[in-house]
Formats: structure tokens, sequence, C-alpha cells
């Protein structure tokens, strides 16, 4: 199925405004838009591809007047050099976009090995990874995106966090915590979770993760034969429950021996509420300032 975009989803996707990508299409004929029955305009993924290239060049400071002039290869080529050479967090975004729409797992690992060596594991997850997945997700969320879109790349970026924990050495801190990192049930959205282990585990700690979509029943369980000193867990959207404030009364009632790390939702509800044993994070700076 051919994906469908709208005006203000080349704006979300592509950082040009809508009024700006109006004025082109008049002006320069940069590109053509699709028609409704309705005589709406609606963008497909070549034009996504073709803008997102524009993009690139003009937040290099090419005139927009010197751009409509080159081909589509020329485009291509002029906007693959600067990938290449640029650290700028937008450029990667939009390259991360390209790759994601192209289904091309090669550009995607070269664009996260390109920022992993600029700048740090870590600050390509915090500057780049999760910008990008915030910029996409919207799409996602109203249906003009594939979803098998996000699970390709989302996958891509879980196999690399994995991959960055399982090379970490063993807990090796003398006043290390014993942490089990969860995601209540029915909460799917994995990837802040790993990324957080990644940070847990290299400051030194003890880790029991037990991923997404965990029953209360099974956290229990474990934390009777474990004794954890912290938990770790959220909630990305409030979908998964009607009442996350009923999950977060019942989680601090339940582990009153335990400190409880809460992010997404559950730290919004956490502020309101004020347990004593539960305490929100938003960052991973928040975070290490919690253990």
């Amino acid at each position: 199925m051919m994906e469908r975009y709208t005006l203000k989803d080349l704006e979300k996707l592509t950082g040009i405004k809508t009024a700006t990508i109006r004025i082109w299409e008049r002006r320069y004929r940069i590109i053509s838009p699709h028609r409704t029955s309705t005589n709406r305009r609606w963008y497909d993924n070549e034009d996504l591809k073709y803008l997102i290239n524009i993009s690139i060049l003009y937040r290099n400071n090419l005139k927009i007047s010197k751009i409509a002039t080159l081909s589509g290869t020329e485009l291509k080529e002029k906007a693959g050099l600067l990938l290449n050479d640029s650290s700028d967090s937008g450029i990667q975004i939009n390259s991360l976009i390209l790759a994601m729409i192209g289904f091309n797992e090669n550009a995607v690992n070269e664009i996260l090995l390109r920022s992993i060596t600029n700048t740090g594991f870590e600050d390509c997850f915090t500057g780049l990874v999760f910008p990008f997945l915030r910029r996409v997700g919207m799409m996602w969320h109203t249906g003009s995106a594939s979803v098998g879109a996000e699970h390709f790349v989302s996958n891509i970026f879980r196999r690399r966090l994995i991959t960055a924990i399982d090379a970490l050495p063993p807990a090796s801190v003398f006043d290390r915590k014993r942490i089990i990192m969860y995601l209540p049930e029915d909460e799917l959205h994995e990837l802040g979770l790993l990324f957080y282990a990644y940070l847990i585990r290299k400051l030194g700690h003890e880790l029991v993760y037990l991923g997404q979509s965990t029953p209360f029943s099974a956290l229990s369980q474990v934390n009777e034969q474990w004794d954890a000193d912290i938990l770790v867990t959220g909630l990305a959207s409030g979908l998964p429950y009607q009442k996350p404030e009923e999950y977060l009364k019942n989680l601090s009632t339940t582990f009153k021996r335990q400190r409880i790390f809460v992010s997404g939702v559950l730290a919004d509800i956490a502020d309101k509420m004020c347990y004593k044993n539960v305490f929100s994070f938003r960052s991973a700076n928040d975070l290490r300032l919690l253990l």
C-alpha cells in the first residue's frame, strides 16, 4: 500500500513549514502534489524523499533557487555527500527517515556508527535516536506512516542496545544496587527501558531485566526470590491502563521496601501523588541522580 502524507505530515517529517512548501511548489515547481477526488493534496514516499534531500541542502545554506535547478540525481548526490560529512542532528534525523522509508538497514547502521564515533553511544541515543523516534512517532499514531517501517527501524535500535549491554563488564561497584527493570503488562515500547538498562549496567549495578508486558504477579515472584533494592519501570502512554494512578498506588503499597523509579505517564502521576518510595525521572541525568 502506498504511504500518503499530508502537507502537515511533510512539515513534521522534514522540518519545512507548510507555507514554505506551498511557496516552493508555486514558485519553483519543486514538487507536484497528488490530488484526491475532493482536490485535497497528498504526497507519497518519493515526494517525501525528494523534499528531505532538498531540506538537507537548504539547511546547509544552499539557496532554494539553486536547488530548484538540480536534477533528481544531482540533488541526491549532493545531499548524500552532506549526510556523510555532517554532524548536524537535524540532517542526521532526515537521513534516518530516508533510510527508514527505504528499508535500508545498511544506511541506518552507517548513520548510527557515524554518530557513535562522533559523539559516543549515550549521546547518539539521546541526541539522535530518541529525537528521531519522537518526530516520526506522531506519523505512526495518525496512520500516515507504515507500522512496518516502525518495526523495521526500532528493531535495529533494539539490537544495537542489546549488543552494547552485553559488551559491558559484570557489576563491580562496591556499593552496587540490585535493580529489577520491567514494563507493566501490555506496555510494549521497550527502547527507552533498554537504554536505561544500558546506563544502569554501565554504572556498575546488578540488574534483572524482565522487559516488556510483565504481569504484576511475575514481578512479585521475581522480587521475592531476588529482593531488589530498586524497581525501574514506566509507561509510554496511559493506554494500557484506564487508571494508571491505581497501578502506581498498588506498586507503592506492594513493594514498600523498594525504591521505585518511574518514567513517562507514571512519572507525571508520581509527581502529583507524592508516594514516599516512588521517584520520577525523565532523562539519563535524572536517573543518575536517583542512583
